[in-house]
């Protein structure tokens, strides 16, 4: 049946221009939690790290841009994409974690919030246009979708501005090989109830669990021996991470396509948090195995992150919009296909969306 749906009507990213290489690792000494020399090889690890995540290189933003200022540039080509007139938006939602990191500084601004922000540099002059930011993890922007979802379908909006941006280079420890892992971007859309359409959002599953999983991220001293203590970095508990993500992950989609009324068939493409290309691969295979499928489709699942490396919630705003843009050749989506994009971060939080192209 036709009804009004929340649309993704247009999409913008801001990839960064420093390419920060594997390579450019290999000069780096790593050290363990316990502050000693982890005594391999840095080439070794480097190349191990590679054929674990699929990384090979990552993007860093300039010294002079801010996680606001890219979100700011995604959000203008989201804004020309979708003809959308700035005035008519209802709300501005940015999803990060760590706010502008300033370089050569342990200082973080989140005030003003990074939406404001966004709203004075558009140049947006109507004050029921309402600018908000949220902290989720990497599953952020994918959260700030859900809530524009919900907004909408309560008919308290009807256009939003979804970004999600982050400077992540600026928060990793350089003597944690967990360094390697984390790059920096903003992707943006816009969302908007269109009547009368099939397309848009069909469902929505999210979950929390904040108990033993709460610090698998947090923040942390550097590994370094001579590090200041009152310095704090990106932590991770790898292992941890990956084990939460491939028990619950597949989970938490299956039943968001089950409540979407959508048989696993129909499925033509997974929009999955690009995380570490192994624990990708593997919580889609889980995912299948769900619904009793052995082989994973070919071709389902697009992926950014072997050049993009993982730039939390600019991950799947930023792939997406290079699929929609037909900047992967190997993946089309046309009208009426069903897809799912799925997250999974610190909190830890998971969520996903089934979306009707």
């Amino acid at each position: 049946m036709q009804q009004r749906k929340t649309v993704i009507t247009g999409t913008g990213r801001y990839i960064p221009p420093v390419v920060k290489t594997n390579a450019d690792f290999t000069t780096h000494q790593f050290f363990t939690e316990n502050k000693e020399p982890i005594g391999i090889d840095p080439t070794q690890i480097v190349s191990k790290f590679e054929k674990i995540t699929g990384i090979a290189e990552r993007r860093y933003a300039a010294q002079d841009m801010t996680a606001s200022g890219m979100g700011i540039i995604a959000a203008q080509l989201a804004i020309e994409a979708a003809n959308c007139d700035k005035e008519t938006i209802d709300q501005i939602i940015f999803a990060h974690n760590f706010g502008d990191v300033q370089t050569n500084t342990v200082q973080s601004e989140a005030m003003p919030a990074l939406a404001s922000r966004v709203k004075r540099a558009l140049k947006i002059n109507n004050p029921n246009c309402i600018p908000y930011d949220i902290l989720f993890g990497c599953p952020g922007w994918l959260q700030g979708v859900i809530q524009a979802d919900h907004f909408i379908k309560a008919g308290a909006a009807r256009k939003c501005l979804v970004i999600g941006g982050e400077a992540l280079s600026r928060v990793v420890d350089l003597a944690d090989r967990d360094c390697m892992i984390f790059s920096d971007g903003a992707g943006a859309c816009i969302v908007e109830a269109v009547e009368n359409t099939t397309s848009g959002v069909l469902s929505s599953e999210v979950q929390a669990h904040c108990n033993e999983e709460l610090d698998f991220l947090n923040m942390g001293r550097s590994y370094a021996p001579d590090s200041d203590a009152n310095i704090r970095f990106i932590k991770m508990k790898g292992r941890k991470v990956y084990e939460y993500a491939l028990k619950n992950v597949p989970v938490a989609m299956k039943d968001c396509l089950d409540k979407a009324g959508q048989p696993v068939e129909n499925l033509k493409k997974i929009f999955i948090h690009q995380a570490n290309e192994k624990m990708d691969d593997a919580i889609v295979a889980a995912f299948y195995k769900l619904y009793g499928i052995e082989e994973v489709p070919i071709n389902i699942m697009p992926m950014n992150i072997q050049k993009l490396g993982n730039s939390s919630v600019a991950t799947i705003p930023t792939l997406y919009d290079m699929v929609v843009k037909n900047e992967k050749p190997e993946h089309v989506l046309e009208k009426g296909d069903i897809i799912i994009f799925a997250s999974v971060g610190a909190g830890m939080n998971i969520n996903a969306v089934c979306y009707r192209y």
